[in-house]
């Protein structure tokens, strides 16, 4: 996909991983084409049916909220010029498929260190923790997620069987502060995504009954 110089520059979404204890950015990931397409779920923290009447309009907390996306990748572009892509000749797009599958493992060296313990003896060794995981797409959603589901279609491979073409399936579940706490960055960041959609609903214009072909409500 060859840009034309006079062709306006689009804002790419991505993923970007945070130090969950400093909140420092260990990585950024730019999505090399966007999405054509991002499908969204809400799921609805509703008090139970058939509960107290005096409850049937609160809600528990915020929805969970599901994402899925499917990105395409490609490396012919930069095999026209191997000069200025040097990793593209040598190992395809390796390292971007690389980079998205460690999101989902944890560590080899948290690996080892836990294996170390358990062969010490140690009788209780903590869950291994990974990055923050932020989905950014556009300033108004900048979302920290987890990766519930990610799948990988090689379309195609060079001389050397590196993969040079494929399609990324992304399924990410957004951390709300039920999940991660007001204190968490993630939680913070929560907090900020929604009160940035609280300010974009403000910015619809408002409608009048006339609209439904009512004058007013019974």
């Amino acid at each position: 996909m060859t840009t034309l110089p006079s062709s306006p520059r689009f804002m790419k979404g991505g993923l970007v991983l945070l130090d969950p204890a400093s909140a420092a950015i260990q990585r950024i990931i730019a999505l090399q084409y966007n999405p054509d397409s991002l499908s969204r779920s809400l799921q609805i923290q509703a008090m139970p049916e058939g509960g107290d009447r005096s409850q049937a309009l609160r809600l528990k907390g915020p929805p969970v909220e599901t994402i899925k996306l499917d990105a395409e990748i490609d490396a012919t572009d930069q095999l026209e010029f191997p000069g200025q892509n040097p990793n593209a000749v040598e190992l395809g797009i390796h390292p971007l498929l690389a980079a998205l599958e460690t999101i989902v493992y944890p560590a080899s060296g948290t690996l080892q260190s836990n294996n170390a313990l358990a062969a010490a003896g140690t009788l209780e060794i903590a869950p291994m923790e990974a990055s923050l995981t932020l989905f950014i797409w556009s300033r108004h959603r900048i979302l920290p997620v987890r990766i519930t589901d990610l799948s990988i279609t090689e379309d195609a491979f060079d001389q050397s069987l590196n993969p040079i073409r494929a399609k990324v399936s992304l399924g990410l579940r957004v951390l709300s502060v039920d999940d991660l706490g007001f204190a968490h960055t993630g939680g913070s960041l929560f907090m900020s995504y929604l009160q940035a959609k609280e300010q974009l609903a403000k910015r619809l214009p408002g409608a009048a009954l006339s609209s439904f072909g009512i004058g007013g409500l019974p």
